[in-house]
């Protein structure tokens, strides 16, 4: 039988995603959800076993504490992913109406404006933006970054137009 895996490698293999998951629920107290992902198979000896990180997305937007762990070590990874654009845009949505800690949204923050000092803007960026823009920001994320490609200065004049927008509005700086 010819099996066509697309989860990733390494820490990112269904197994360990599912292992690290089993831990963060019994850690959070939580009752595991099943993240087993979907597989397809066919006549000819084909089997397809799609991302688990589907079922981590569909547990974000549940609330699932451990699954939003997963998330945002997701959205930290660098390394590339069968439909690793789409999912990594997904986890972002998905996180954008999670309830996150202070740690947590801090996590976020640093790892996208780290990206963006380094001038690293993907396809998921904009969700990344998006994300941001939503859990709040302040000006000294932003302060110190110089974009050296046209992407990057893109994003950062988005980010200074968040802030002066929220001044002009009257609200606090987040």
């Amino acid at each position: 039988m010819t099996v066509f895996d697309y989860n990733g490698e390494g820490i990112w293999t269904r197994e360990k995603v599912l292992a690290r998951y089993s831990a963060y629920a019994t850690k959070a107290q939580i009752t595991p959800r099943d993240l087993s992902p979907d597989e397809t198979s066919n006549d000819s000896g084909r089997r397809w076993v799609y991302p688990v990180m589907d079922k981590v997305i569909e547990g974000i937007a549940a609330g699932d504490q451990a699954c939003i762990r997963i998330g945002i070590e997701f959205i930290e990874e660098d390394a590339r992913f069968p439909f690793g654009k789409i999912l990594k845009s997904n986890a972002a949505r998905a996180l954008r109406r999670a309830n996150l800690t202070d740690g947590q949204k801090g996590q976020i923050r640093q790892r996208v404006f780290t990206m963006l000092r380094a001038g690293h803007v993907p396809h998921e960026f904009r969700e990344y933006a998006k994300l941001v823009r939503a859990i709040g920001f302040d000006h000294e994320a932003i302060c110190d970054i110089e974009p050296d490609s046209p992407y990057a200065a893109r994003f950062l004049r988005h980010f200074e137009q968040v802030l002066r927008d929220d001044v002009a509005h009257g609200d606090p700086l987040l």
